[in-house]
């Protein structure tokens, strides 16, 4: 006889109403979270590719007439001891490997070492500027993309949004069949412009799904999904190492993203409040068959209006309206500042970890997984104390760390690494943090847009990181400095902004307002 735990009858045997069927968490909620999971982390694997399909190799000049069959990377006839990558020995004879006469010419092709694969059909590989501009624009496309995907999940909903700009980022196996480099460039740029609209939408959709008991949760497994994506992409570029075809195998099965159309929800809360009432209703009621839990069928429409804390169903906020609310403003600016300072620094910290030996990928699989245990705190410290104060410390602590970093003699190598790898940890539990609290502090009339100028400040911050190493020419701990002090200042400015630990979520203007200046509005319950 199976036997049921008291707790669990008790729920199997209530009649939820809509508003708490909506903070339920089960099967259809765990269903729709693998969905966005799945198709998030191939996303961003597509949003790290240039580090590797654009990134530094092993290469040397390739010199047709004396290349074997297949042709190897450390040639025995080659007339020098240290390897020119950008130039080749001239030979005695065009037609024959008969020996040298003692000077170069500009290399055309490459050959790889480790499958003797010829590469350099770009001419990237003598260039270092045309190889890291590529980054550059990737990151102009995404900013594009997180402007776009505010709007356009906020006007046509979030699940059209998400498979939209998942799908999409299929575009990107256009660069494997480029033969210049201004091609590979437009594709790269028009990539990111489509993929990175993925993280915003999926986001907002797991948030709304998942209750307010959840929601550091759901920033903790989409997180996850990230790095499981990063981490994959450098072991698949370890496995595939011609950057054609690991383009063309990686980039082809995010087509399939186009099934979710009949899989995946729409988020109650986004149909709610666009006047969808009968389709929200009927996706909860949905839910709750899968869940196994039964909804009570007598509609009191405005007393779920009431429990929803939804006053203006089917009303759209003007730009002008958000733009001009002092709360609104205030709360864009820290969040913003936030999201800028978690990539600025976790990618900055990442990108100077120049003491770290060995291979290059399992080196950056190494700095990802890192990240788990810090999305761990965040999940345990904000689910238990609360969002603010865990990102006042954090950041604080991370600040500390960096400029500690930057001061330790050289003698101290063990305490300047483990200052760092301290940083990194809790910069990544700040990061997933960061972007919940976000998502807590906008109304869901305009989340979506705020969202994306969020998730522009965010991107600023991954543009701007790769460029600190440079500071290190005028003062070697100048980066850690700036670090440090970009993190103490984010700690401060978040003291301005409320705590949103189990407080429902606003969903306009007013409502932000009118919280402002009362208490915070009870529980929902």
């Amino acid at each position: 006889m199976k036997i049921v735990s008291k707790n669990k009858k008790e729920k199997l045997e209530k009649v939820y109403e809509i508003w708490e069927a909506m903070e339920f968490f089960g099967k259809y909620q765990k269903i729709q979270y693998l969905y966005v999971c799945i198709a998030t982390a191939f996303v961003a694997m597509y949003n790290i590719n240039y580090i590797f399909v654009a990134g530094d190799i092993n290469y040397r000049c390739r010199v047709p007439q004396c290349e074997g069959t297949p042709a190897t990377y450390r040639a025995d006839w080659w007339p020098n001891t240290t390897m020119d990558r950008c130039s080749k020995p001239i030979l005695n004879s065009s037609d024959t490997c008969a020996g040298f006469i003692g000077s170069v010419e500009p290399c055309d092709a490459w050959i790889y070492e480790s499958n003797d694969t010829i590469v350099g059909e770009l001419d990237l590989a003598c260039q270092p500027l045309k190889i890291n501009i590529i980054g550059t624009i990737h990151n102009v496309g995404m900013l594009i993309s997180m402007i776009l995907s505010g709007w356009i999940s906020d006007r046509f909903g979030r699940k059209p949004a998400f498979i939209f700009f998942a799908t999409a980022s299929c575009v990107g196996v256009l660069k494997s069949f480029a033969n210049s480099y201004l091609v590979y460039v437009t594709i790269e740029c028009l990539e990111a412009a489509l993929s990175g609209g993925t993280y915003p939408a999926g986001m907002v959709i797991m948030i709304e799904m998942g209750g307010r008991n959840n929601r550091v949760l759901s920033g903790v497994l989409f997180a996850y999904a990230i790095y499981v994506g990063e981490s994959g992409f450098a072991i698949a570029a370890m496995m595939i190492p011609y950057w054609r075809s690991l383009i063309r195998i990686l980039y082809t099965p995010i087509v399939l993203c186009l099934s979710l159309i009949f899989v995946m929800s729409e988020s109650p809360r986004w149909q709610f409040l666009n006047g969808k009432t009968e389709e929200a209703i009927a996706n909860i009621e949905n839910s709750a068959k899968m869940n196994k839990i039964d909804v009570n069928k007598q509609r009191d429409i405005e007393k779920l209006k009431e429990k929803l804390c939804i006053r203006q169903v089917g009303d759209r906020e003007s730009y002008k309206k958000i733009f001009t609310s002092r709360e609104i403003l205030l709360r864009l600016f820290v969040a913003s500042a936030s999201r800028f300072t978690t990539s600025f620094v976790y990618y900055g910290l990442m990108i100077n970890s120049v003491w770290l030996p060995g291979n290059k990928y399992m080196n950056f699989v190494l700095s990802t997984v890192m990240s788990f245990p810090g999305e761990l705190v965040s999940l345990y410290l904000m689910n238990r104390v609360g969002r603010k104060l865990p990102l006042v410390i954090g950041f604080i602590v991370c600040g500390v760390m960096c400029l500690g970093s930057a001061f330790v003699p050289k003698v101290y190598t063990w305490a300047m690494i483990a200052m760092f790898l301290l940083a990194k940890m809790v910069m990544s539990a700040c990061f997933t943090g960061a972007v919940t609290y976000a998502m807590e502090l906008f109304p869901t009339n305009a989340r979506g847009t705020l969202l994306g100028v969020c998730a522009l400040s965010s991107r600023a911050g991954g543009m701007l990181a790769p460029l600190t190493p440079m500071l290190t020419d005028i003062y070697l701990p100048l980066p850690a400095i700036i670090f440090g002090s970009t993190s103490i200042v984010c700690g401060a400015l978040l003291t301005l902004t409320p705590e949103t630990r189990l407080q429902p979520l606003l969903d306009t203007v007013d409502q932000v307002e009118a919280s402002a200046k009362t208490t915070p509005p009870p529980l929902i319950t």
